[in-house]
């Protein structure tokens, strides 16, 4: 997958060489080209913004600087185009899955007090927002947007790892646990070195709905719950009272 991110703050993604989205880029399973908005302003003093027609506070960036740079990207016909912005549909599982099919990403980074909605009309496919509230640019919206797609992205993880955690099926993922078996008094979970797969199994699922009843209750309306699911819940619901 391709990801092109227009950005008047390049710099600030040296987060995403690293770790597994910096190995995938290795591997050359993604690639993230960064462009920078300001190369394209013509003004001698690389100027990118102006005041706001109708007055206001701030300043807002240019259309034809921002058109230039989206411009500049080859192959972009067959791209969907990104603004992370507070105004945008939440950025859901769902949605990340959805995404993580495109072959190419093309994310506009906001600044200042937005884009000129002229340029934003005529190149943006869709507005993603990261959550409620303002950040001060879109740049750590374009890198968790980047992060999220990648990981379902084949290549990028090992065999299954996006498949049981958080979310994969509606409900938040059961507790881990690893060595060593008694940390500080409190032992790992007995059920867990059993060796019996299928217990397992039902004791994850068991905490799985436990988790999600406790901290995201509001998951569960989507969720398809077996008979036995619907017991376990009845049952959470029953000791906690």
């Amino acid at each position: 997958m391709k990801f092109d991110v227009l950005s008047l703050f390049p710099e600030m993604f040296e987060p995403i060489k690293t770790s597994i989205i910096g190995r995938a880029q290795e591997k050359k399973v993604i690639e993230i080209n960064l462009i920078n908005i300001r190369d394209f302003s013509k003004d001698k003093h690389k100027k990118v913004d102006d005041t706001p027609y109708g007055g206001g506070a701030g300043m807002v960036l240019r259309p034809d600087v921002v058109y230039e740079a989206y411009n500049s990207i080859q192959d972009k016909d067959d791209a969907k185009v990104i603004f992370l912005s507070p105004k945008g549909s939440r950025l859901t599982h769902k949605k990340v899955l959805e995404l993580s099919k495109e072959k190419h990403l093309i994310l506009l980074c906001g600044h200042y007090e937005g884009i000129d909605q002229r340029v934003l009309d005529e190149i943006v496919d869709e507005e993603i927002s990261i959550g409620d509230y303002v950040l001060t640019g879109g740049e750590l919206p374009a890198m968790v947007l980047i992060d999220s797609v990648s990981r379902f992205v084949g290549g990028v993880l090992g065999s299954g790892s996006s498949e049981e955690e958080s979310f994969a099926d509606g409900l938040l993922e059961y507790p881990q646990y690893t060595r060593p078996d008694d940390f500080k008094g409190k032992l790992v979970p007995e059920i867990l070195i059993t060796g019996n797969h299928a217990k397992i199994n039902k004791w994850r699922r068991k905490e799985s709905l436990k988790m999600t009843y406790l901290k995201r209750p509001d998951l569960l309306k989507n969720v398809e719950l077996s008979k036995e699911d619907r017991e376990t819940l009845e049952n959470l619901k029953n000791e906690c009272q």
